[in-house]
């Protein structure tokens, strides 16, 4: 009888995008349990969704081997192969391309986050500028308006939660769509005497903590932050001293919001005009030890990237700009005194190139970081500004992210070659050329990230168990297509120990430094920079610029009249969409363990409205917009505005190879048709969709 082997494994979850430290027993190379790495969390606890990652290990319904495809596009016929002629039929396809239109036609999409250096340095290295992320359907909108205010993106900042004293939540459902340490810390804060409001068209499991939940019509939100700044200039109560050091613009925004007083908002958004006021007073009483929580998930409407610049404008009104309690600048290595870990996009040459989806030129306030997925299918269709032939989708789905998946596919459709690399099946996957499976987050070591914060550190995912099927890691599989393509120079590595070997030559550390804890900590204290002197606003003034200098420059209004949102039509709602702990929207839905917790998801509906339409909880009811239509449980409930309907987003799946998902509950985007768009914050507006809600015939 052979003796049993125990070890424990620190790595870094990827069930979601917060990508949480874990610690991970082994027993004779299977997973016997998932915690949270107690060095960096300060406990084992987990979500659902890593614990989960044990079950998603062992799931049949995962991808398995490299295949192509042997039948038309979106048949899902295919055929496995080896890696070596799965790995030689693409590169022979991108050969082609390069040879006839050049680096540029190829273009590369994943999910974003820290561990994108490989994905960016393959695309550079083929002389495209084409990088993006799913941020069109996500946050760009938030990340493009902190950089019009601060010259920064949203993730350049982190929350002192723990020593806030004062906190508004818009729609930021932070106790459900959940990152572990943000969710501890928060309810840290809470216990310790933080008072939040909550700002929602529907009640959640947030609100149920808010010191206030404020339930207003959808898109409203803009004016009531036009409101608190009015009560807050009107009656002196911002921060004059942070305000005459580090903001320009400061009169034309007095000018701006004259008429947006609490009286004004309270019409727009049904909050008493005593209430908003007696918030700017808590708020700035707090001063400055607040945050106003600027969102995650940020495509709505199509003014969303005003109503994320007012949020900035509260956090420079209030001074709480590293501020104990308010935002704190994230640093990284250099400034806790060590030289920056080596990137492999920095290698490759700069593309001189113009982007495809016209940021940088046509969207010259935009940034290149996340560009605009939402382009490209016009983009392949038109040809325009030249023809894209190529797409490597890596870890992304737009077709479950995006609106209008139907008008995504006609773009599909023209590539001379789709690549999918995943770990799951997915919805672009039954459209692809080539499908790659890539080792699971356990099965693989990754590259270091560089975990920038106040208190910068390193962390890195580490092998825990061997592949279950034949997959291979995002670092080999890079390297051997550049190899093919004869760009492999740039990645001058074997191993993955000598990728992190490179990466900390300059550091001064080793890879065994991980060993003890599965991180290094840079800094045993929060780096904090000096309030009058020190603070770095990477704007044309280096200062808050709430009018701005790069808006300016585009023809684009700082201060745009604000405009109603759109009111549905009797018998329609808007649709918003929303996700909870037990799931990572589409990608974790056939998981055998968080199925079996949640399998479908359900339509809320005003208990009022539900009663007019005939409508009881549980009941069938069909939502159709667009001339599409969807069945879906209705929830029947008080909780949640008259105007809005709201379901979980991802279900509904048409992905046959993973039988405990397919064709489950509601899938949302399809009746967001005509939302292939982008916003002036480089958002979809995703809730500017208006349903139609019936009982099931």
């Amino acid at each position: 009888m052979s003796e049993t082997q125990e070890q424990i494994v620190y790595s870094v979850c990827a069930m979601c995008t917060v990508r949480c430290p874990i610690e991970i027993e082994v027993e004779n190379n299977r997973i016997k349990h998932i915690w949270g790495n107690p060095h960096i969390l300060g406990g084992r606890f987990l979500c659902p969704r890593g614990a989960a990652g044990k079950v998603f290990e062992n799931d049949d319904e995962r991808l398995q081997q490299p295949m192509i495809r042997d039948g038309k596009r979106g048949a899902g016929q295919w055929r496995s192969v080896s890696w070596e002629e799965a790995l030689d039929f693409i590169a022979a396809r991108l050969k082609k391309i390069m040879d006839e239109d050049g680096g540029r036609s190829i273009v590369l999409g994943d999910r974003g986050g820290g561990f994108t250096d490989l994905q960016k340095a393959f695309i550079k290295s083929l002389g495209s500028p084409n990088y993006f992320n799913h941020h069109g359907s996500c946050s760009s909108s938030v990340h493009n308006a902190h950089n019009s205010i601060a010259g920064h993106r949203r993730n350049t900042v982190s929350y002192d939660y723990k020593n806030c004293k004062y906190c508004i939540l818009y729609g930021r459902n932070l106790f459900e769509a959940l990152g572990t340490k943000e969710a501890c810390d928060f309810m840290d804060a809470i216990e310790s005497g933080m008072k939040f409001v909550h700002l929602d068209p529907r009640w959640n499991y947030t609100a149920a903590k808010a010191h206030k939940f404020l339930m207003l019509p959808p898109g409203t939100d803009y004016a009531f932050n036009l409101a608190l700044i009015n009560v807050i200039i009107r009656e002196n109560l911002y921060d004059a001293e942070f305000v005459d050091r580090w903001v320009v613009g400061f009169k034309e925004l007095e000018n701006f919001v004259l008429p947006y007083t609490p009286q004004w908002a309270e019409k727009e958004t049904g909050i008493p005009a005593k209430e908003i006021t007696e918030i700017a007073h808590e708020a700035a009483e707090a001063k400055p030890s607040v945050i106003f929580h600027q969102g995650w998930m940020t495509a709505w409407t199509e003014n969303d990237f005003y109503f994320r610049r007012s949020i900035y404008i509260l956090y420079a009104l209030m001074g709480a700009y590293e501020a104990k309690g308010g935002l704190l600048f994230n640093k990284g290595e250099p400034a806790a005194g060590y030289k920056p870990v080596k990137m492999l996009a920095s290698l490759p040459p700069k593309v001189e190139e113009k982007r495809f989806d016209g940021v940088g030129w046509k969207y010259p306030h935009l940034s290149a970081d996340y560009g605009l997925a939402q382009e490209l299918p016009g983009a392949i269709l038109s040809g325009d500004p030249y023809p894209i032939k190529g797409f490597i989708c890596y870890r992304f789905d737009p077709l479950a992210s995006f609106p209008d998946p139907v008008a995504y596919v006609e773009g599909l459709k023209k590539l001379d070659l789709l690549v999918v690399i995943d770990v799951n099946y997915s919805l672009i996957s039954r459209w692809a050329d080539v499908v790659l499976p890539e080792a699971t987050f356990l099965e693989r070591t990754d590259p270091v990230l560089v975990k920038k914060g106040p208190k910068p550190e390193l962390w890195l995912r580490r092998q825990a168990v061997e592949p279950k099927y034949d997959s291979r890691p995002k670092w080999w599989i890079f390297k051997q297509l550049a190899e093919r393509l004869g760009v492999g120079q740039y990645f001058p590595y074997n191993t993955i120990e000598e990728l992190i070997a490179w990466q900390l030559e300059d550091t001064g550390l080793t890879l065994s430094d991980f060993d003890a804890k599965g991180y290094v900590p840079l800094s045993k204290k929060q780096i904090v920079w000096d309030r009058d002197e020190g603070l770095k606003f990477n704007t044309p003034s280096k200062k808050i610029e709430f009018v701005s200098g790069m808006l300016t420059e585009a023809g684009i209004p700082s201060f745009p009249p604000y405009e109603s949102p759109k009111k549905p039509p009797k018998g329609h709602y808007r649709l918003l969409t929303g996700k909870i702990a037990i799931h990572t929207q589409g990608t974790t839905l056939n998981n055998p363990y968080l199925n079996e917790i949640q399998s479908e998801n359900k339509l809320w509906i005003n208990s009022k409205e539900a009663w007019e339409l005939g409508i009881e909880d549980g009941d069938m009811v069909e939502v159709s917009a667009n001339g599409v239509t969807q069945t879906i449980k209705a929830a029947v409930t008080d909780y949640i505005h008259p105007e809005a309907v709201y379901t979980l987003h991802g279900f509904g799946r048409d992905v046959p190879e993973q039988t405990r998902a397919a064709h489950r509950g509601m899938r949302d985007n399809t009746l967001m048709k005509g939302l292939l768009q982008v916003s002036v914050g480089g958002n979809c507006p995703i809730t500017e969709c208006f349903v139609k809600v019936e009982p099931a015939s």
